[in-house]
């Protein structure tokens, strides 16, 4: 991030009322020339690309408090800055958004993992999918799509949110789709369509509570790919990836497969740029 954007008396997002956020929300989207905190870029065929909210700059503490029950790799708590305001995507990809970038470039699924429909999030894609995804969408729309940061993505979700959740130090099913009895015995090798889609436990993105900056689905749902390196904790350096070897990176949110431990925004999990699963997606940001 270049010194040069950084604001001046950048606000600290952790003392704010829900009001102050969505107050400088909106700031940063007047500032943006935008006429809403939420919009949508259009596509060349005139189609809509995925909808946006802005983030607006502030400081804020990362990672898991001392008092949160918590794995090493979660922690220290520490402040950040983020510098400049972004528009992130209100829920993850979904397949139906996936699918009008694999109809214009000819990208395919492999034919032996299971590919969901509709508003149900995008899975069984690889981060380098998702990159390209954003390339796709930054040519149709003359704008620059990437995929966050883990700082950014647990600015986002926390939307100046303190506490172990983004909505206080417990959550439930009206929040975020997690594994609530953590049954985790599935087939290994189910024969059919019914029974490899039995195995998934994603659910249709934004039909849950909002945070307070209106993004769905942070946690819970699906792990989603960041572009940050995997470290073993927020203080080390990035693991120096192996030449010829996949890259591990961070992923952020929990996911429909996991307990509600995996939801804190602080939680971080390992996964490779070339994995795939039927637990990950992505969701995208948008400068401005």
């Amino acid at each position: 991030m270049n010194a040069e954007h950084t604001p001046i008396d950048s606000p600290n997002t952790f003392t704010l009322s829900e009001g102050e956020l969505i107050a400088l929300q909106a700031e940063a989207a007047r500032a943006a020339g935008l006429q809403d905190v939420r919009f949508r870029d259009r596509l060349h065929d005139g189609s809509d690309a995925p909808e946006l909210a802005v983030i607006p700059a502030g400081t804020f503490e990362y990672g898991a408090a001392p008092e949160e029950s918590a794995p090493d790799q979660d922690r220290p708590r520490r402040s950040a800055l983020i510098e400049r305001s972004f528009a992130i995507g209100v829920n993850p990809v979904t397949t139906e958004e996936f699918e009008a970038f694999a109809r214009a470039t000819g990208w395919k699924p492999r034919e032996e993992l299971l590919w969901l429909s509709g508003h149900m999030p995008v899975i069984d894609v690889r981060q380098t999918d998702a990159l390209d995804y954003c390339a796709w969408l930054s040519r149709e729309t003359g704008q620059r799509y990437r995929l966050p940061t883990e700082l950014e993505w647990e600015y986002a979700c926390r939307a100046g949110a303190a506490t172990t959740y983004p909505h206080g130090d417990s959550i439930g099913p009206d929040h975020a789709v997690y594994n609530v009895d953590k049954d985790l015995s599935h087939p290994k090798t189910p024969r059919s369509l019914a029974s490899r889609l039995s195995r998934c436990g994603a659910k249709e993105v934004g039909g849950l509570r909002p945070n307070r900056w209106g993004l769905c689905d942070m946690p819970g749902n699906v792990w989603e790919f960041t572009t940050s390196p995997w470290t073993l904790d927020h203080a080390s350096l990035p693991e120096r990836p192996q030449p010829g070897n996949p890259q591990a990176v961070v992923t952020k949110g929990g996911s429909w497969f996991d307990g509600p431990e995996c939801c804190r925004p602080a939680s971080r999990c390992r996964r490779l740029e070339n994995e795939l699963d039927i637990n990950l997606g992505f969701r995208v940001v948008r400068e401005v």
